[in-house]
């Protein structure tokens, strides 16, 4: 787990038996940010969406293609994150996608050096992205 922002922490693949830690660590929703089927024996969304609803989350499904995150997939997560019950937890392969999602979906309310420095800190270099961050500000 990586956290970006008090509201907001990524995360690689969780396995459903992290659902309940994940909600008993204050969590409120959890967003796949992963295709089903991208990876052999990865949970579906549908088994992950139950078992975060047996552990009082909930559970939004935006999948994302590796390595091709558009402006329309960060403006559905700009939404999605707005509307969610805070703090959310984010997942992908490597949460890569999710810290890229972010990135681009926090274009405009926070400057871009420091959408790069918080991307960093967490793990993931986004800096490739500063200037479509930009453009989105």
């Amino acid at each position: 787990m990586k956290r970006l922002t008090d509201e907001l922490t990524v995360s690689p693949q969780i396995p459903l038996e992290s659902l309940p830690d994940i909600a008993g660590a204050g969590f409120k929703t959890v967003i796949c940010n992963r295709p089903d089927n991208e990876d052999p024996g990865q949970p579906s969304f549908d088994d992950i969406r139950a078992k975060a609803q047996e552990c009082g989350l909930t559970a939004l499904f935006l999948p994302v293609a590796s390595g091709n995150v558009s402006d329309a997939d960060a403006d559905a997560f700009a939404t999605a994150f707005e509307n969610a019950a805070k703090p959310v937890f984010a997942y992908c392969r490597s949460g890569t996608r999710c810290a890229i999602l972010w990135s681009l979906a926090t274009a405009g309310k926070v400057p871009v050096h420091d959408i790069v420095a918080t991307a960093a800190q967490a793990g993931y270099d986004v800096s490739s992205l500063a200037g479509r961050i930009q453009s989105r500000a």
